[in-house]
């Protein structure tokens, strides 16, 4: 089976100005995460504020990075929903405008059994032709997907592979061995990304990587060159900056993080705020210390 990408995506932010989305910033954020050797996007993810963009600005984002990209690395589209037609309408739009793959994530606030997670899953990949990673979360969804409900999504042509950030290894264990290579692995925890790539998983589609494209880039390339001690070494040394980047819910810091580096004006959209004065205080002291000149 081919990967959609092996290495780290980077789950880029939507810079925004004035409360508006900033589309010269995006440009130059896409420009600086492939010149930093990143080896996917994800445009329009929840990093990217996907709940507070209107219908336009989500397509309009996801065409811009697309266009911007010009083919030099993977666009994934954020397009999962907790209603199917609307998220089967967004991930149309998705293909329509040139995304290489789609992320979609698990319904929230009316949730869902696990029977209906394969039938939603089952009719947005239906609908459309390009490869679909599942994303679970649900420390932010209120549903987790059960290594059973993996293992017969894997069976659907086009799902292909799993960005999980449920945090629970032995779930992932389990996962691992019932999909029996059927569905490739990646980290959505950055703090995640040594400990998921030893059991089979490719990569990580990451926050930390918005800063450090080449770093995060790195950890995993590491680890698939079988350099296992220098993949778990960088792990370590940006557990403080992780740390401090979910220091409040993504992605308030990590638009806080990007502001200081010349993305946007750190404009965020109601009901996230701002950063708190000491949290933000400690994230540039954790940047400093990751060698960013802010």
């Amino acid at each position: 089976m081919d990967s959609i990408f092996k290495g780290a995506a980077t789950a880029i932010i939507t810079p925004m100005k004035n409360g508006e989305v900033d589309f010269d910033a995006l440009d130059r954020l896409v420009d600086f995460q492939i010149d930093g050797g990143i080896d996917a996007l994800v445009a329009a993810g929840t990093t990217g504020e996907s709940s507070t963009l209107t219908d336009e600005e989500h397509v309009e984002v996801i065409t811009r990075v697309v266009k911007r990209a010009a083919g030099r690395v993977p666009v994934i589209a954020g397009t999962g929903s907790n209603d199917c037609a609307y998220a089967i309408k967004l991930s149309s739009d998705a293909c329509r405008v040139g995304a290489d793959a789609l992320l979609l994530v698990t319904p929230y606030y009316n949730k869902a059994t696990q029977g209906g997670l394969i039938e939603l899953y089952t009719a947005v990949a239906e609908s459309v032709d390009k490869p679909i990673i599942l994303y679970n979360v649900p420390s932010r969804t209120g549903v987790n997907i059960e290594p059973q409900t993996y293992a017969a999504l894997a069976k659907v042509k086009n799902i292909r592979a799993i960005k999980e950030a449920s945090g629970n290894i032995g779930k992932a264990v389990e996962t691992m061995a019932l999909v029996n290579g059927k569905l490739d692995l990646y980290s959505g925890n950055d703090d995640q990304i040594v400990p998921l790539m030893s059991l089979g998983g490719v990569g990580v589609i990451s926050v930390l990587s918005n800063l450090l494209p080449k770093e995060t880039s790195e950890i995993c390339h590491a680890f698939l060159r079988g350099d296992v001690q220098k993949a778990a070494q960088l792990q370590f040394k940006y557990i403080p900056l992780i740390q401090a980047l979910f220091s409040e819910v993504n992605p308030i810091p990590v638009k806080a993080a990007m502001t200081r580096l010349g993305f946007g004006d750190g404009s965020i959209r109601l009901p996230l705020t701002k950063i708190e004065k000491a949290h933000e205080e400690n994230l540039l002291t954790r940047m400093r210390e990751a060698g960013l000149n802010v």
